[in-house]
Parts: structure tokens; C-alpha cells; sequence
């Protein structure tokens, strides 16, 4: 019986092109020039518009009262001086100095600070109109979409890193303790000093506030959206704080299942799901759980948690409000009375 040829696997392989060659085939390169040219035009765009921050404090210590420095990034966000940053970059400040692109110093004041949202505002008075970067929107946003972050990570300014979307809907901690809800989580590189300096999409639109990092981990970045940015904003502004109603639950956006939607006939395919009641909270009085889905507060439409944020700050404390939920497929209402936020 004749034995079967063997043929070595590599006499029959095709040929294959020198390694170089398949690196980096025209239609990659091309794909890596336009990633290039989108992120240097939406620096070109926001850079300008990113500062310096200096701060002064003062500190106790054994030796009793000293002084004690800091810094991070913040960003102009209107043509006539006003300066978004984070409240921690400069809560408890006795003075703050600005420095610009151009390298041009000035003294600038607190406007607002908001340790809850980690935010706050500044004040610069120099002639002239300013750069600015507007806020964009932070509820279109996509999982894989590029972000920019740029500031000034220990010290060395305008610097610049870049990575993707990587999580939408997170919630972390502000250092009161309060809950800061639809964090974006990025992994474009922040370092401390980053803090406050602008996140920002391909087309230069500023879509969050940089403002944390998890030490050890890789990759894990934390920004406050532009959506919650921009209400913070405009109420340090006008009012030099945020005046907030309590009920006592952390929760997230979620989606609501279309058929519930068009049963109920509610205003929105989203709503604000708890995800935790604070014992002894007005939540719990008015019989709130787990896992509800609030579609409605003080007779409007809540979508998802900055609605409700908006909705508790807009209607105050005191005085009993009607909340609409779903709890699985049905929906209910109850009457809930908030709060003061002391």
C-alpha cells in the first residue's frame, strides 16, 4: 500500500509581502490622517480657550495656620470672561490666578462654587473679547466616539491627550457625599492637574468637564457632562449657588420599553431608574423602591436624572409634589414632600 505524500504546510502558503508592507496598508494611513487632522483642528479650536488655574489656600498643620498652593485647568466658556473649572480645584481659594495660551496672567474671581457637582465658575476682567469654548451637548454622545481631553497634567500646560468614549451613565461621588450622576467615562490619559479642563469631541465641542481619575487604574477617566455643566453654570451666575430640594435617592437613566411608552402615552422613551432610597428620606416615606422608574415629577416629563435634578432645584422644598414611576409595567403615583439640602 503506497504511503501517503506529505507536503510541508510552508512549500504551499502564497507567497507573503514583506512585513512593512503589511502594516500599513493606503487606506489605513488615510484612516489615520483624517484621526489626525479631526483632533489638531478641535485643539486648534478649544486650545485657546484652555488656562492655567493657581491657587492660594489656606492650610492647618501642626505648626498651626500656613499657606498652601495648588492648580488645574478650567476653560473660558464666554466671550466676556467667564471661566468654567472644577469646585475642588478652587473651593476655599484666597486668591486665583488665571494664565492663557498666550501665556498672559490676570487675577480672577469666584463666581459660584458647587462642591455637589464638583463645578465652578470664575471671572476674569481683561479688554478685549476672549477665546472661548462653548459647551456642547454631553446627551448624544456615543460609547467609542473620540474624546479629547486638554490641561494641564503636573504642571506642563496645554497638554494634550486623546482617547474614546468608553462608558456613558456613570455616577461617582462628589467629596460632600452627594452623587454626581451621568459621569462620561473616558481613556484619554488625565493626570492631576487635569481637573476642570475641557473634554471635547472630533468637531471641537466641549462635551464635559475633566474631573477625575481612579489612582492605579489605567485608562479609567472620569468628566462631568455638558448637560450638567451648563445648568451648574447658569445658576452660579445668576445666584452664586445652587439652592437644591432633596428626596433621598441615587439613580441613572434608562430606557423605556416602547410598548410602555405608547400605552401610557409618556412624553419620553426615557426616565431616571433608582437605584438606591436613603433611609428616612421623603423617597421612603412616599413608599419609592428600587428599580422604579421616575416618567414624571411635580406634573412634568423627566427623562432621566438631570431632569429630575432641574425639577426638585426649579419647584423647592416644602410643599407636596405629585411623582409618576413605573414599577415593572404599571404605572403609579404617589406624593412625595422635599426636602431643603442643608
Amino acid at each position: 500500500m503506497a504511503m501517503p505524500e506529505f507536503v510541508l504546510l510552508d512549500s504551499v502558503l502564497p507567497a507573503q509581502p514583506p512585513l512593512d508592507s503589511q502594516l500599513l496598508v493606503p487606506e489605513d494611513g488615510e484612516l489615520l490622517d483624517a484621526y489626525s487632522r479631526s483632533v489638531a483642528s478641535a485643539v486648534n479650536k478649544v486650545g485657546p480657550a484652555v488656562v492655567h488655574i493657581a491657587v492660594r489656600q489656606a492650610a492647618r498643620s501642626s505648626q498651626g495656620q500656613r499657606e498652601a498652593g495648588g492648580s488645574g485647568s478650567g476653560f473660558v466658556f464666554t466671550p466676556d470672561g467667564f471661566v468654567l473649572t472644577n469646585s475642588h480645584v478652587v473651593h476655599g481659594a484666597k486668591e486665583i490666578v488665571v494664565t492663557f495660551a498666550d501665556t498672559q496672567s490676570c487675577r480672577a474671581t469666584l463666581i459660584g462654587d458647587d462642591p455637589d457637582s464638583d463645578l465652578a465658575v470664575l471671572r476674569v476682567d481683561v479688554a478685549g473679547q476672549l477665546p472661548f469654548a462653548a459647551l456642547g451637548a454631553s446627551r448624544p454622545l456615543s460609547v467609542g466616539q473620540v474624546a479629547i481631553a486638554i490641561g494641564n497634567p503636573l504642571g506642563f500646560q496645554h497638554t494634550v491627550t486623546a482617547g474614546v468614549v468608553s462608558a456613558l451613565g456613570r455616577s461617582m461621588r462628589s467629596r460632600t457625599g452627594r452623587l454626581i450622576d451621568n459621569v462620561i467615562q473616558t481613556d484619554a490619559a488625565l493626570n492631576p492637574g487635569n481637573s476642570g479642563g475641557p473634554l471635547v469631541n472630533s468637531r471641537g465641542e466641549v462635551i464635559g468637564v475633566n474631573t477625575a481619575t481612579i489612582l492605579g487604574a489605567q485608562g479609567i477617566c472620569f468628566a462631568i457632562g455638558a448637560d450638567t455643566a451648563r445648568f451648574v453654570a447658569v445658576r452660579l451666575i445668576r445666584n452664586g449657588r445652587i439652592e437644591r430640594s432633596y428626596i433621598g435617592v441615587a439613580g441613572q437613566d434608562v430606557p423605556i420599553h416602547p410598548r410602555i411608552v405608547r400605552h401610557y402615552a409618556l412624553a419620553s422613551g426615557n426616565g431616571a431608574m433608582i437605584i438606591s432610597v436613603e433611609p428616612g428620606s421623603p423617597a421612603e416615606a412616599a413608599g419609592l423602591q428600587e428599580r422604579d422608574v421616575v416618567v414624571g415629577f411635580a406634573q412634568r416629563p423627566i427623562s432621566g436624572v438631570d431632569d429630575l435634578h432641574r425639577v426638585l432645584t426649579e419647584v423647592g422644598a416644602g410643599a407636596y409634589q405629585e411623582i409618576a414611576l413605573l414599577r415593572g409595567t404599571e404605572l403609579l403615583k404617589r406624593q412625595i414632600q422635599p426636602r431643603p439640602r442643608l
